[in-house]
């Protein structure tokens, strides 16, 4: 089987921390302002280094991802870009009419990520009141008449949520943006059975991920339906196994430890199905928080969200893409700090293995010409700051 590659585009910004860096002890590097020089900077080396996407984060802590990747589609030529937005804050119909004018004018590099949201206190930012059971319930309807809306034919519904009459766009989308989709609760596993292309989640160990796996699988089988997988996990590889430990033990010091209790105080009261399974790792990690032989749950003691990273040298984060891969996971979102350079030690590093093993095929970064991992350093911006709880 051959995998997809895909990069995050970081438009809460970026730095050589996670988030929490010490900088009142003296100790944290200047962050990076996600400008939109800086993070044409990154599509561009990632497009470069072949990867076919990059995710690009929805909440009230980044840049909005359809105005900046709309902004990025000149600067680049072939990357896709996978915008990730919240269902039941526009119109499904609107929805389907930006979907469709984006691929036309970007020539069909449009993937879409379909956040529900889990947490109740962002969503009320927003004006959303709903319970996280009926926010599903709403995003299934929303996606019911998204593709609806992109038929070509006049669509009708009537439903809890929503009721429209004669939903259509002008000029339907060719092709239709794939669905990403993640939901690690019972009520989020079944819409994307029935309604995504893809199923997203969050990385944990292999048995774990291959449980959740094979749960949607069923669903999607008793609706006659199949689906790609895909996991979203951050990355540190270096020539050995112990420049990337030293790296994450670095990551890690430069956590502020209050600020990580606060965010682990406020973990514990999400909604979120994956968040809380994301957290619990924490909880039987060895010492440098390995959960997995090479999974590290570092990032997740002060992000929210994607908690995980693969830690190895070149070899091993290759092995261990492998074993997800064996498990039926077809897409890879990843990511590290800062993006840019982490793309370059990917992309050079471990693409190489992986094309040997034969899990690339054609258009992937293998086919890419090798770029110059020498980069401008971009000028120091405002702090960094990360998505809330988005499936990132």
């Amino acid at each position: 089987m051959s995998i997809h590659l895909h990069w995050y585009l970081p438009t809460s910004g970026d730095g050589r921390e996670v988030i929490g860096a010490q900088a009142h002890l003296g100790t944290a590097s200047a962050p990076r302002a996600a400008s939109l020089d800086y993070l044409a900077l990154v599509a561009r080396a990632v497009e470069q280094l072949g990867f076919e996407a990059v995710l690009t984060p929805t909440g009230t802590h980044c840049n909005d991802a359809w105005l900046t990747t709309a902004a990025l589609l000149r600067e680049t030529r072939t990357l896709k870009f996978l915008v990730a937005f919240r269902p039941g804050l526009v119109s499904p119909t609107l929805a389907a009419q930006q979907a469709a004018a984006y691929q036309e004018i970007s020539d069909g590099r449009l993937l879409l990520n379909i956040v529900t949201g889990g947490d109740a206190q962002e969503q009320r930012r927003f004006g959303d009141w709903l319970d996280h059971d009926r926010r599903y319930e709403r995003t299934a309807e929303f996606l019911t008449v998204l593709r609806g809306a992109w038929s070509g034919t006049p669509f009708d519904h009537t439903g809890e949520h929503y009721q429209v009459q004669g939903a259509t766009v002008h000029n339907p989308p060719s092709p239709v943006p794939e669905v990403f989709f993640g939901g690690a609760s019972p009520a989020g596993r079944e819409v994307a059975a029935q309604h995504a292309d893809t199923y997203l989640t969050w990385t944990e160990p292999p048995a774990r991920t291959a449980e959740l796996l094979d749960d949607v699988r069923a669903r999607a089988a008793r609706h006659g339906r199949s689906l790609s997988h895909g996991i979203r996990v951050h990355v540190i590889s270096r020539d050995t196994t112990e420049e990337a430990w030293a790296e994450a033990a670095r990551l890690q010091s430069r956590i502020d430890p209050a600020l990580a209790s606060l965010v682990q105080d406020k973990l514990a009261t999400v909604e979120s199905e994956g968040q809380r399974r994301q957290t619990a790792q924490l909880a039987g990690a060895n010492e440098r928080l390995e959960v997995y032989p090479g999974l590290w749950a570092g990032y997740g003691l002060i992000r929210p969200g994607a908690g995980t990273a693969l830690v190895g040298s070149h070899q091993e984060v290759a092995d261990l893409l492998a074993e997800y891969a064996a498990l039926g996971v077809d897409h890879f979102i990843l990511s590290g700090q800062p993006h840019l350079e982490e793309a370059y030690w990917f992309g050079e590093g471990v693409v190489p293995l992986l094309r040997r093993r034969g899990l690339l095929g054609d258009g992937g970064p293998d086919q890419a010409p090798p770029a110059s991992p020498a980069s401008p350093q971009p000028a120091s911006g405002a702090s960094v700051r990360e998505p809330v709880l988005s499936p990132s």
